[in-house]
């Protein structure tokens, strides 16, 4: 990919700056310049860092791990990038509350499984 990138002579930047040899200092005007392109005027930088956060968490990530795909030192700034939506929220209540009843229901057809081999055993006797 970044063989692709069209280079600059004298300038050994992979995205070079405005001045000669120099590097990109600032990604404000080339980020306004993409906004308005894609009709996006009112989406910032910082608000697709939340939205990256956010999608991670809800494809099943941890927040030790997105703290490091985001560069944060704390867990508590990952958790304030991270937003959980309500079908998140209640998608995980449902799967707890699913593998709870899937092990009362092996217990109880243990139980019961059990209980017929002993009459089973109590009737032969």
């Amino acid at each position: 990919m970044l063989a692709a990138i069209p280079r600059v002579a004298a300038n050994p930047w992979v995205v070079p700056g405005t001045k000669p040899g120099a590097r990109l200092s600032s990604i404000f005007e080339p980020w306004a310049r993409v906004r308005a392109r894609a009709g996006l005027e009112d989406v910032r930088i910082h608000d697709l860092r939340h939205s990256y956060a956010s999608r991670a968490l809800a494809l099943g990530e941890s927040l030790p791990v997105i703290a490091k795909l985001l560069g944060h030192a704390q867990i508590q700034t990952t958790a304030r990038y991270t937003h959980l939506t309500r079908n998140a929220v209640k998608n995980a209540a449902t799967r707890v509350a699913d593998d709870i009843a899937q092990d009362l229901f092996l217990q109880d057809t243990a139980s019961r499984t059990r209980n017929r081999v002993e009459a089973s055993a109590l009737a032969q006797a």
